[in-house]
């Protein structure tokens, strides 16, 4: 669990802001701790200029809702504050102050801090749920066969003789061990389907099939260019354009898998919004990484509203670190709901009167039952 203080402020968003600032060297940064770090980033973002941006005020949302003083703008008593506070009863805390009942995972078999821990087991907290995500299988094929053949599966680079069948084992072996919701994948804006590639014969041959079997949705999560700047590491990926196409041609061939979505892109949204007009074994969710802000957010809940209706998941935290779910819903709350009343308020005005009850049921689909219900059916 990655969460306090000095992880709020060396996330990688805050990460890349500061360097718009920092003369240093980038090896100078890396090299320090991350309370010297976190304490660069505080120092520049927070104290010689005014956090204005989203993720300085997503800190400052977080750190009020805890029931800090920001005004005092004191970063050692802030860390002995996080120092006091025991993980087990601060997951509970921060949820309440989100307002949060369940929190979906991203779980990968091939994180090796993660991996060992679902090999030995532990006790299960209820309140969270495990999505599979598989990146390195399809997008790292060549490097993922070997650990796979380490593990005991039967692969070959190649993907032939048994490797798919394989495949298909491990997904199942995982699948179970974690419990997962549904399986996900961010992908490269270059992403093409059909195309022959061992990407597709994967999801063709193996992860489609396997979510067929299981009845679970496969996320897809188009967009993302790895390493535009690597010396910013996590900080330095960034954002291009997909070909939304590979999305319909899954959805119009694979019409009994359910897939779901979320694009980078701000150019690609209101495609993606005619694809799920079109397809209904696609679900939108969420507004992902860079397109996480207000105003973006606003946007797209006015056009997925306006060309969808209630039939998709306007917001999901999109949270590495566990007290980022607090400002993420905090923010994402105001805007979706000043776009609700906006709605509603033209649905009077033509003379048709919403109830209190249908409200409720509308913002309870939006807010997960939408998403739930799709998984299930």
């Amino acid at each position: 669990m990655i969460w306090g203080i000095d992880d709020l402020l060396t996330y990688h968003y805050l990460v890349a802001e500061s360097f718009r600032y920092f003369d240093m060297p980038y090896e100078t940064f890396w090299a320090m701790s991350k309370s010297e770090q976190a304490e660069q980033i505080w120092n520049v973002l927070f104290l010689q200029h005014s956090p204005l941006s989203e993720a300085c005020r997503g800190v400052l949302t977080t750190l009020n809702a805890l029931g800090l003083d920001v005004k005092k703008r004191d970063l050692r008593s802030v860390r002995k504050w996080f120092a006091a506070q025991k993980p087990d009863k601060y997951v509970t805390r921060v949820m309440q102050a989100a307002n949060v009942q369940k929190i979906y995972m991203t779980n990968s078999p091939f994180d090796e801090l993660e991996r060992p821990t679902w090999e030995r087991g532990f006790q299960r907290d209820g309140r969270f749920a495990a999505a599979l995500r598989i990146d390195p299988l399809l997008l790292s094929w060549d490097e993922v066969a070997p650990k796979l053949a380490q593990w005991g599966y039967n692969v070959r680079a190649d993907l032939n003789g048994k490797s798919i069948d394989e495949v298909r084992r491990f997904l199942v072996d995982w699948t179970k061990k974690i419990g997962a919701s549904y399986l996900m994948v961010s992908l490269p804006p270059e992403f093409a389907f059909p195309a022959n590639t061992k990407c597709n014969q994967l999801i063709e041959k193996a992860i489609l099939p396997h979510c067929r079997e299981f009845g679970l949705p496969f996320a897809l999560m188009p967009g993302v260019k790895r390493a535009v700047n690597p010396r910013l590491k996590l900080a330095g990926d960034g954002v291009g354009l997909s070909n939304l196409s590979s999305l319909a041609n899954l959805c119009a061939q694979y019409p009994d898998n359910k897939f779901l979505a979320t694009v980078l892109a701000r150019e690609n949204q209101h495609e993606l919004c005619i694809l799920a007009r079109k397809f209904r074994n696609l679900h939108i969710f969420g507004c992902w990484w860079f397109t996480n802000v207000p105003g973006i957010i606003d946007d797209m809940t006015r056009m997925r509203l306006e060309l969808i209706g209630l039939s998709m998941t306007p917001q999901h935290s999109d949270a590495r670190v566990l007290d980022q779910i607090i400002y993420k819903w905090r923010h994402s709350k105001e805007v979706i709901g000043d776009v609700l009343a906006e709605k509603y308020s033209a649905l009077a005005n033509t003379g048709w009167k919403t109830s209190r009850s249908e409200i409720e049921r509308d913002v309870k689909d939006l807010f997960g039952g939408a998403f739930e219900t799709f998984c299930r059916r």
